[in-house]
């Protein structure tokens, strides 16, 4: 069985909305699937519910062991009881974004019009607020009207400013993480490197991998190795590998390699067991596509007038793919109209990685701002 096979026919919590999703670049979704785990218990007025986005290769999965990969859930540092979202106080959902692989209406779901091989590249073009339109079907199916927060990293923080600037009679605290109001271009350069080396694979087929029984692997691991890169720091990367061989002293035959080869390869192997190279593509896109300001006049701070959301923006002080100067531009533009709005940037030498890593002060951090909304809105 192919690895997209293996994708497409793993089971998922979902809900189907039979009515679709109307999506910007114009098309109609004849049918919106939104897969989504959920974790702690909807209070009775349904007021403790935070949403968590994830970014471009994680997925729902969020604070449990993955079905695919069998490793603990991707921030189950921070989803717990306990942890600073705390599951013993607030109900916590994560759903697989639109255009993903791991349940969410995508290139790998069955096609509307032919419902016996999926959609590939035939899927609609996407962006980061079709994104949150999805998930706000999925909200609005729980019965929440207003969300207590919305959290996340990454792409996930760009989902958290869209879901602010699109609804923000339904967010009361956001908080997005290593994020920014635009995808800059040198990130949508190295994606176009991802992107090209997914098209060159022989086994690509121009997106009908799946009509051949086969998965682009090599150029879907060249291009998560490459994307890798941008999540690291030079300091942490010479931390954990420096120039050291792997089972050599001295680079003597061309075959030796170094030890942060090695590294990026497993990156790269393990991811194409778990995601779907016409997903990425999608996925990237819309990242590439996403620009705040540009929708709102030019000017990022129209897109918050009159918000009364409170927002915490983070940072980390190694991020070099999206570097706290990005976020210090949220904090002005926020700043601008008078927004309630707290910025910390992190001191990190683990890049842009360190949301998902052990980061004691990034949790400190996320742990009180979310004790003082819960003050401020008599949740707790």
């Amino acid at each position: 069985m192919d690895s997209g096979q293996t994708l497409r026919e793993t089971l998922h919590q979902s809900i189907t909305f039979e009515d679709g999703l109307a999506l910007d670049c114009g098309r109609l979704l004849p049918s919106l699937t939104v897969a989504y785990r959920s974790y702690g218990t909807l209070n009775a007025d349904r007021s403790n519910a935070i949403l968590i986005c994830h970014a471009l290769t994680l997925d729902q999965y969020v604070a449990e062991t993955h079905p695919l990969t069998g490793k603990p859930g991707w921030w189950d540092t921070v989803v717990g009881a306990g942890k600073p979202i705390d599951t013993d106080r607030f109900f916590v959902i994560c759903a697989n974004v639109l255009g993903g692989c791991m349940g969410t209406s995508g290139p790998s779901s069955p096609h509307s019009e032919r419902p016996h091989e999926p959609w590939g590249t035939d899927f609609p073009a996407i962006t980061i607020q079709d994104m949150v339109r999805a998930q706000k079907r999925l909200i609005e199916h729980f019965g929440i009207a207003r969300l207590f927060a919305v959290i996340g990293g990454s792409m996930g923080g760009m989902q958290v400013l869209a879901w602010a600037a699109l609804y923000p009679q339904m967010v009361f605290a956001a908080v997005p993480v290593a994020a920014a109001a635009y995808h800059s271009a040198q990130n949508i350069a190295f994606h176009e490197i991802g992107r090209q080396a997914i098209a060159a694979d022989p086994f690509f087929y121009a997106g009908r991998y799946w009509a051949e029984g086969v998965t682009p692997q090599r150029g879907l691991a060249v291009a998560r190795m490459t994307a890798h890169i941008t999540y690291l720091s030079e300091a942490a990367l010479t931390r954990k590998f420096g120039r050291r061989l792997q089972n050599a002293s001295d680079l003597t035959v061309l075959g030796d390699r170094f030890e942060v080869e090695s590294y990026l390869e497993h990156q790269g192997s393990s991811f194409v067991r778990r995601f779907d190279a016409n997903s990425y593509l999608t996925i990237t896109r819309a990242m590439d596509l996403f620009d705040l300001a540009a929708e709102h006049e030019g000017d990022l701070a129209n897109a918050f007038g009159g918000s009364k959301t409170r927002f915490l923006l983070v940072s980390f002080s190694s991020d070099w793919l999206f570097p706290t100067a990005q976020s210090r531009a949220i904090a002005r533009a926020l700043n601008s109209v008078a927004a309630n709005v707290s910025f910390v940037e992190i001191m990190s030498d683990k890049g842009h990685d360190a949301f998902l890593l052990d980061e004691p002060d990034f949790h400190r951090t996320l742990s009180g701002f979310l004790a003082g909304c819960a003050e401020h809105a008599r949740l707790l």
